[in-house]
């Protein structure tokens, strides 16, 4: 391989707070084409930095920053065409998943580099296919990567930069989540990628994965302290000799010092069945398992097989359709007369919450105050102690876990390996009996690991039950009593062509988007056109006419609404307050209620509800990528006017996947401060809107970082304004359009027709 340097970095010095600290302080390096460089570190040192600045993503303060031959930053400042042309050839895949996926099918997610970098069709359908087989997610191209697992969006955002056929591929922790086998399975792309020439930039804290490594980088407080060959690296731990069987369904591999039966079951799961919503299987079917008091047990399994999820309906932070969960004498879900489960009562849940605590798979979720020391001291506070208590349990869990310099910090700016350590201080600092964790080790370095477990242990010597989610075996086997393994439901199987091209849409699913979008908006509007009953009923069928030839289920689509439904109908019924004239039927005080006020309430609410299912109906067949494509479609006439169609087609699409981002990061803010105690999920009405008052600002930060990293996931994937790009999904008029456009006129005519026919 020629010794052609493809990155070069001299002085490079990055700073997050205008240089009252260096998050990066006069690195020098260079990478050689076709190396496999391996950045290591404690966390904090400065390698996510380092890596967005070898992949272009963040000019430094200062130095030089040459990429691929193009000199990118130097003493002149950021030069940003040359990072524009660098970044055509170096992909980057992201820390968090989440952020880097920007449509709701994984194949248009895959597809999207290779847009922007103006493939051509075929060649798209080329990519797409070989990068999804690469990372073994074949069968879930037609999915939305929005609601697969973490492991899962993992492998579709590696997959969307293979896609892209990089010159360097720049990989920050990109296996953190991931089972040992889709782990292995990356690690083998990476080999075959470097053996066709791609040069490697991994970020990790995995040692078995510096192998290969040509190089192993260590950082240290933001310098390179060691730049070595690799002939010193460190050496990945030796198997384990513990012994272990696997069983189908819950397999259990212990050692002889723990009985869940000799000693009390303090978890008991029985005959427990969940659903993902518009899932075509279970995720788990009757489902059963014990845990002793004082036990340590591990939760494996491969990505996607539910781990997460039993452990939020552990947690009573999601219902599971039948099955009954009792922890420590609490029901936290019963199973009916009908078979169904019944979620647990107010009072359950508050000695629920004094039982268990949870450290969620995702710690920058979980995290919501000013101050380190503030997060942690949430909990105590909800269990009503005095202040003095309050700092005893913050300093004793900042103590536990090593994190005392980090007190007076801001959450939000510390590395995610801080801010794991961090969620776990907030949750053991309520000195739970029950300790829940999810994949609490992951994207820690080894002193951090090693502390972890070492709190793990102190836990269980003072009688603590503790369930750990985990991927490593290694770590399983310090840590655990005995492992219960979750085996995967197979996905169906579907053939070359079925996975080439899809699932069959429905009628109104394969209808080009254009008419989709034109179609939705005139009979939407002509919803307020509606004056009588008889248009009332007609726009009641054609709706669910509408409806059926969707697909899609009438009652999951009314509750994915019914908040907004609820509010507009609300807003409708007022009108039964102002409203004079007809006949008197009843008063509320001096205000009269007439029979027209009654008649027009009901109306404007109908009117209001026709306008909410369409809307819904149309979002629910429409993905993101493919409204992008048809509203620059529909604007391009007034490119001619100097109008940015392109950028403001994007930026729509984007708003409309982001919007249920949002939605469930305050969704993770309400389940962190309820599993801490918070008064959001059992106080009063009043303490419950306060509180929900007191998450817009972590919410609000929350999309700040959510925008942040959507910008650099678009700068990674050669997005550009006014580029030239081409399309996965072709638009075209089919007959089926043709079709539906006539119906659509044909009720709109007979909408405006019916009040002279009756």
């Amino acid at each position: 391989m020629p010794n052609i340097p493809v990155i070069e970095l001299h002085d490079v010095r990055f700073s997050y707070d205008h240089g009252a600290t260096w998050a990066l302080d006069g690195v020098d390096l260079t990478i050689l084409q076709g190396e496999r460089v391996c950045l290591t570190g404690a966390n904090g040192s400065g390698k996510s930095t380092l890596s967005r600045v070898i992949a272009g993503l963040v000019a430094p303060d200062s130095g030089t920053v040459t990429l691929l031959g193009n000199v990118a930053f130097d003493d002149s400042g950021a030069h940003a065409d040359a990072y524009r042309t660098a970044r055509h050839g170096i992909g980057a895949v992201f820390q968090h998943p989440e952020d880097q996926i920007v449509t709701t099918i994984t194949e248009d997610d895959v597809a999207f580099g290779p847009e922007n970098l103006a493939i051509a069709h075929d060649g798209i359908a080329t990519r797409i296919t070989a990068s999804l087989e690469a990372v073994g997610m074949q069968d879930h191209r037609t999915a939305d990567p929005t609601r697969l697992s973490g492991g899962q969006q993992q492998r579709v955002a590696i997959a969307g930069m293979l896609a892209m056929d990089s010159k360097v591929l720049v990989l920050d922790e990109p296996t953190a989540m991931l089972d040992p086998q889709a782990r292995a399975d990356i690690m083998h792309v990476l080999d075959d990628l470097q053996d066709h020439g791609t040069t490697i930039v991994l970020v990790t804290h995995h040692a078995d994965e510096l192998i290969h490594a040509d190089r192993v980088i260590r950082l240290e407080q933001g310098r390179v302290a060691n730049a070595g060959s690799g002939v010193d690296r460190p050496q990945p731990p030796a198997p384990s000799a513990r012994s272990s069987r696997e069983v189908e369904g819950p397999a259990e591999s212990g050692l002889p010092q723990s009985d869940p039966i000799a000693s009390a079951p303090i978890i008991t799961v029985r005959d427990l069945t969940y659903r993902y919503p518009n899932a075509d299987s279970a995720v788990f079917e009757r489902l059963s398992l014990t845990i002793g008091r004082g036990e340590a047990v591990a939760l494996m399994g491969r990505n996607g097989a539910g781990k997460t999820t039993l452990a939020r309906m552990l947690c009573a932070l999601e219902t599971p359709q039948s099955g009954s969960i009792v922890i420590d004498g609490i029901p936290v879900a019963r199973t009916t007369g009908s078979g169904a489960s019944k979620p647990l009562s107010r009072k359950a849940r508050e000695d629920l919450r004094t039982t268990v605590g949870f450290v969620m798979q995702h710690p920058e979720r979980q995290l919501f105050a000013e101050t380190v020391a503030d997060d942690i001291a949430y909990g105590p506070r909800n269990q009503h102690l005095t202040e003095s208590q309050v700092r005893e349990r913050v300093e004793q869990a900042l103590r536990l876990l090593h994190i005392e310099h980090l007190r007076d910090r801001s959450p939000f700016d510390l590395s995610g390996g801080q801010q794991r350590l961090v969620a776990i201080a907030g949750v053991i600092a309520r000195n739970p009996r029950i300790l829940i964790m999810d994949e609490p080790t992951a994207g820690l370095d080894e002193q951090a690991t090693a502390r972890v477990h070492e709190l793990i242990r102190t836990l269980r010597a003072d009688g603590v039950t503790t369930l750990i989610i985990s991927h490593s075996q290694a770590e399983v086997d310090a840590i655990a009593d005995r492992t219960i393994t979750l085996e995967s439901q197979a996905p169906q199987k579907t053939s070359a062509a079925a996975r080439r091209n899809g699932h069959k849409p429905s009628f109104i699913g394969g209808l080009d988007p254009r008419v989709k979008m034109v179609s939705a908006l005139a009979l939407m509007f002509s919803a307020f056109a509606i004056n009588s009953g008889w248009q009332l009923l007609l726009a009641a069928i054609f709706t669910g006419a509408i409806i059926g030839a969707a697909g899609l289920n009438p009652w999951r689509l009314l509750g994915s609404v019914h908040m907004f439904l609820m509010l507009f109908v609300f807003c409708g019924l007022l009108n039964v307050f102002f409203v004079r004239s007809g006949t008197i039927v009843a008063r509320l005080g001096p205000i009269p209620i007439t029979d027209d006020g009654i008649a027009i309430a009901l109306l404007y609410a109908c009117r209001f509800a026709v306008v909410i299912v369409l809307g819904a109906t149309f979002l629910n067949t429409t993905t993101p990528t493919a409204m992008t494509d048809a509203f620059e479609s529909l604007l391009s006439p007034w490119r001619r006017f100097g109008m940015h169609t392109q950028e403001t087609a994007l930026v729509m699409s984007l708003a409309l996947r982001f919007l249920p981002t949002l939605g469930t990061e305050a969704k993770a803010i309400v389940d962190a401060q309820s599993a801490r105690g918070g008064v959001i999920e059992t106080g009063s009405p009043t303490q419950r809107i306060k509180a929900m008052t007191a998450i817009i600002i972590p919410v609000f930060a929350g999309a700040i970082r959510h925008a942040d990293n959507l910008s650099l996931a678009l700068d990674a994937r050669c997005y550009e304004e006014g580029a030239e790009r081409t399309h996965w999904r072709i638009m075209r008029i089919t007959m089926r359009d043709i079709i539906a456009m006539a119906a659509i006129v044909v009720y709109l005519v007979a909408l405006v027709a019916l009040p002279a026919l009756c």
